[in-house]
């Protein structure tokens, strides 16, 4: 159903910004678009070989970011990071995701850059709102983030009992901030059925955050929900279903470009320490 649904919305704002495309090739592109960034890389392989199949001989022409994806680049290099394609991908894939979905599960372990994913496409949107080009796409909008770790808290002080927890005060104040700009409300670290199934309601399409007091927060449509997590084992389909994902598969990355980044760094820091050794 999390399948058929998310191609839906895909397809709905795919027919409406590509009118000159064929039916088929819009439902096989979106299809592909919402489902591609949750699947390991053998099994998107498996997935792009499926969809060949069920419609042999249409061929989907290769969607131009355009600016987007050179911002994407020097984002990345302003980092001091390796502007890899597979990771260029993954920060579209989220670009994606969000547009269409207001909550969405970064999933991937430890050290696998899902951190890295949201924070490059928070720079870019931020690039692209003060560029020439922000009347292009009204996503374009900067981004202010509230990061926190529900595990590492009480439920109590997660959501509140006689006063507001950590989650009812970071969306309290997303939804009092009333300019276009992103609010992120990030959860970083491992789900727990205790606390996420209270996101339900939060996740559907009710955008509601129900409190133990009996309070009710609707979420804006500014307001993105996003779940950091290393796997989703303990988290229920109702759950998985209400979010759009963004698999990072650290496989894809693998170890040359944290060699690369630690080089470049090097010259600074080789600077430095002569400096206050007075070395030359």
């Amino acid at each position: 159903f999390n399948m058929f649904s998310g191609s839906l919305l895909d397809l709905r704002s795919l027919k409406r910004s590509n009118p000159h495309l064929s039916e088929d090739v819009v439902l096989i592109r979106a299809l592909r678009d919402s489902n591609l960034p949750k699947f390991l890389t053998d099994d998107a392989v498996l997935f792009c070989g499926i969809l060949s199949d069920l419609c042999p001989g249409v061929s989907i022409p290769e969607h131009d970011y355009g600016v987007l994806h050179s911002t994407i680049q020097e984002s990345v290099v302003q980092r001091n990071l390796q502007p890899l394609p597979s990771m260029i991908n993954k920060v579209i894939q989220l670009y994606e995701t969000m547009v269409v979905r207001h909550g969405v599960m970064l999933v991937g372990p430890t050290g696998g850059g899902k951190t890295t994913v949201y924070t490059i496409l928070a720079d870019t949107l931020e690039t692209l709102h003060h560029s020439e080009h922000k009347a292009n796409d009204p996503f374009y909008q900067p981004v202010k983030t509230y990061v926190l770790n529900p595990k590492s808290v009480t439920m109590g002080e997660l959501y509140g009992e006689w006063r507001d927890g950590l989650m009812a005060l970071s969306v309290r104040d997303a939804v009092n901030d009333t300019t276009d700009d992103h609010k992120w409300v990030i959860c970083d670290g491992p789900v727990d059925a205790l606390w996420i199934e209270n996101m339900n309601t939060v996740l559907d399409d009710n955008k509601m955050l129900c409190l133990a007091n009996s309070e009710r927060i609707k979420l804006t449509p500014s307001i993105h929900m996003v779940f950091e997590v290393q796997d989703l084992a303990v988290a229920s389909p109702a759950t998985v279903s209400r979010c759009g994902m963004v698999y990072i598969d650290p496989d894809e990355l693998k170890w040359m470009p944290y060699v690369q980044t630690w080089i470049s760094g090097l010259g600074d820091k080789v600077l430095f320490i002569y400096s206050i050794t007075g070395v030359s």
